[in-house]
């Protein structure tokens, strides 16, 4: 943790750009990261709209109060979900938590490697751990959803609140 206050404190201090880097609130409890660039859903599920397909998965901030994943429930390709209706969910040691759509559209594809190796939710949220890939059936949906600043803003309330 320690480590994570002294790279937050100088990459604040050298002012460097959260646009390809993780924003780190220094203020935040749990020190996940937020990426600049992503939308973010009150139930913390992200996504990353590129093209026609917008990709969707579980935030840092969710799998760390999750603990260590063991198990992901995902849809079939092909499948359709629905803005704020489960699609999957997760398991981990300490909970099983169901996975939102944060947006509607056709499942165009789903990370098939989380059946072997579902801690890369843990270990790469946004990247390797993200859960399915959609093709927005309304993409104005993605306005309703927060920026990184909102969602950090959103989980420290919340955080708090606990």
């Amino acid at each position: 943790m320690a480590l994570r206050i002294w790279a937050s404190s100088t990459a604040n201090a050298l002012r460097l750009s959260t646009a390809t880097t993780p924003y780190f609130s220094p203020l935040s409890r749990c020190f996940s990261s937020v990426l600049d660039g992503l939308k973010y859903a009150n139930s913390h599920e992200w996504v990353k709209h590129e093209g026609s397909v917008a990709t969707i998965g579980i935030t840092d901030h969710a799998q760390d109060h999750l603990g260590e994943v063991v198990f992901v429930d995902l849809p079939d390709t092909g499948g359709s979900v629905t803005k704020a209706t489960g699609f999957g969910a997760v398991e981990s040691v300490k909970a099983t938590s169901d996975v939102n759509s944060p947006i509607s559209g056709e499942i165009v594809e789903v990370n098939t490697k989380l059946s072997e190796t579902p801690g890369l939710i843990n270990s790469s949220p946004y990247e390797d751990g993200w859960m399915i890939k959609v093709k927005p059936s309304n993409p104005s949906e993605l306005e309703s959803l927060m920026g990184a600043k909102e969602y950090t803003k959103f989980c420290e309330e919340e955080d708090a609140a606990h």
